[in-house]
């Protein structure tokens, strides 16, 4: 898996999102970032996203809400047992509040709460806030 392409991507977001622009595009495009951008739509931290052409080079329009203050990717592979996922997310997230830390574990990816629910663990992808 690309990590550097995760992490293009998402910082290709915040710096839009400080920019105040109202989308972005990312190229080029994975699986992940698809999942990983269904988790933001899902936590309603983005509007929307359409992927152009995911079978070639493809890209993808995100529609920006205004939410995202940081978003990363980690570059190195960490894995996370479900016991410990709530120290992880105190560690890396600012606040208790808000925020999620994505996981990509057997059942998919999935955020934290998610994983604690199913009581999974897997490799931390990134975090976002």
């Amino acid at each position: 898996m690309g990590r550097s392409i995760l992490n293009d991507a998402l910082r290709s977001i915040v710096n839009a999102e400080k920019r105040a622009k109202s989308t972005v595009e990312l190229k080029p495009i994975s699986t992940v970032i698809s999942s990983f951008l269904n988790i933001m739509k899902y936590r309603r931290y983005i509007k929307n996203f359409e992927v152009f052409d995911p079978h070639r080079v493809g890209k993808i329009s995100v529609e920006l809400q205004g939410r995202v203050n940081d978003c990363r990717a980690l570059t190195f592979r960490q894995d996370i047992k479900a016991k410990d996922i709530e120290k992880y997310k105190t560690l890396k997230l600012p606040t208790h509040q808000w925020g999620y830390v994505v996981i990509s574990t057997p059942d998919g990816v999935l955020d934290h709460e998610e994983a604690i629910r199913r009581n999974v663990g897997g490799q931390v992808l990134g975090y976002f806030h």
